[in-house]
């Protein structure tokens, strides 16, 4: 079940047939996950800025792939905060509008991928060294604000797994930056960003179809208010 997330791109929910253990105290999961959500949110931000000011689509499809994992580590934040009676319709359309979302974009910057194909242009090969080194760096400091706490909870570990993963994903910008850098052609940036746009949507639709009805809402969620579990009602 978990194979997809291990080497897939990205994993819409992160909450994907996951119990939700309390073996640590609440604030011990919080702090950590909220350290990562903000250290992400400071890798997609940067990626971002970057990619448009360098011109580059492999900064900025690694960009929408970091985007995709911050809100996959918020619903794990969330499952952590909400009481057992707020309403899973919420947490459910976020799955949704992950999912959906990210093949949407990533299908976007594809079709950009190929216009830049047809139609080159210049791109700052040095800006996508140097920030993809930093994403993946980032990408580090986030697996590593995860380790500890995956150590007792399923959901943790498996977005540390993920997270651990990322800090490879996001050395195609450098690769890309690289081979633009030598050769002196822009084309590699599209090619590798349409490489990794492939890739997202690939691993994304194969989360999809894997796991009906459990990407809509996973069957068991336990938040460790207490030393109890407590399963969330049906809807």
């Amino acid at each position: 079940m978990y194979r997809e997330w291990l080497y897939g791109a990205i994993s819409p929910p992160l909450l994907h047939s996951v119990e939700l253990q309390g073996k640590l105290a609440m604030a011990h999961y919080r702090k950590p996950i909220a350290a990562a959500v903000a250290l992400n949110t400071g890798i997609f931000v940067v990626e971002a800025v970057a990619g448009l000011q360098a011109n580059s689509l492999s900064l900025i499809m690694d960009s929408v792939h970091n985007l995709s994992d911050e809100m996959a580590l918020v619903f794990i934040y969330l499952a952590f905060i909400l009481s057992q009676g707020v309403s899973r319709n919420l947490l459910r359309s976020a799955n949704i509008f992950n999912s959906v979302g990210l093949v949407a974009v990533s299908g976007v910057l594809l079709w950009q991928s190929v216009e830049r194909l047809l139609n080159p242009a210049p791109v700052m090969g040095s800006v996508a060294i140097v920030v993809g080194l930093a994403a993946a760096a980032a990408n580090w400091g986030v697996a590593r604000f995860l380790l500890a706490p995956g150590r007792n909870n399923a959901a943790i570990r498996l977005a540390y797994i993920h997270n651990v993963g990322d800090v490879y994903v996001s050395l195609a910008p450098v690769l890309a930056g690289v081979l633009v850098t030598v050769s002196g052609y822009s084309l590699f940036d599209p090619l590798i960003a349409g490489g990794i746009a492939l890739w997202l949507i690939g691993s994304t639709l194969r989360e999809v179809i894997g796991s009906h009805e459990e990407l809509i809402w996973p069957e068991k969620i336990v938040c460790g208010h207490s030393n109890h579990d407590e399963t969330a009602p049906a809807p």
